[in-house]
């Protein structure tokens, strides 16, 4: 199996800095982007430490069964965020992270998420969300308790259930596929999916050179806005 990868994240038009963090370590076939949150310098903290958490419990863990692994690279970063906004760094209370995990062993994909950053499988011109996010808003639509013209005016989108982060410890969800040539995995923060429907999105990947979908992905976050931070990591599986 063989992976082509392209990632970016960029700061956007609205916010002067930047709260996402993004990891392509092709070496471990780990790849990850995390969204803080909580003030101006806790959510680029919290994104920075989740990411270099994951990364290091998962390079020193390989023994271990992958879901385990995932559970406790989650586990040990929110655990690390929380120590550092409730004792280490008080100023920073209250700051967490997104985070979605995409982790090859051999032909297998393991994904983990917490937050409503999301995993997109495209293949053979559809596209599916992997992943669910943990929002108010997904919850609402969920229970059926929104109408349509609810859904469109909710200022609720931006509300996350989980986080990491937010207590000493926290559950992800886990998803495993056997992958095969020819499929594209795009993972992205709500930047991306806040001012870029999914529609659009299967249209930039249905319709754009391979290397260049991550840059038309931002493009398009900015021409709709550009209200939040925009991450950006695609991965295609080629023989």
């Amino acid at each position: 199996m063989n992976l082509s990868i392209w990632g970016a994240t960029d700061v956007g038009l609205k916010r002067k800095n930047n709260q996402d963090s993004i990891l392509v370590n092709q070496n471990m076939n780990l790849y990850i982007i995390a969204d803080g949150m909580g003030g101006h310098k806790g959510g680029e903290v919290a994104s920075a430490l989740a990411i270099e958490t994951v990364e290091k419990v998962i390079s020193e863990g390989k023994s271990q069964p992958i879901k385990d692994l995932i559970r406790k690279a989650y586990s040990k970063a929110s655990g690390r965020i929380f120590q550092t906004a409730n004792v280490d760094r008080p100023e920073l209370r209250g700051m967490g992270t997104t985070m979605v995990v995409a982790y090859f062993h051999g032909s297998v994909l393991h994904i983990g998420n917490v937050g409503d950053s999301r995993a997109y499988l495209f293949k053979e011109g559809q596209l599916w969300q992997v992943t669910e996010d943990h929002s108010l808003f997904n919850e609402q639509i969920r229970a059926g308790s929104m109408s349509i013209e609810e859904i469109e005016s909710t200022v609720a989108k931006n509300v996350i259930t989980r986080s990491v982060g937010f207590e000493d410890s926290v559950q992800p969800d886990l998803y495993q596929r056997i992958v095969e040539p020819g499929e594209t995995y795009l993972m992205c923060s709500d930047g991306l999916t806040g001012q870029v429907s999914d529609a659009e999105i299967l249209d930039i990947l249905a319709n754009t050179p391979e290397d260049q979908v991550v840059a038309t992905c931002i493009k398009r976050a900015k021409e709709a806005g550009g209200d939040d931070n925009i991450s950006v990591i695609v991965f295609k599986v080629t023989d």
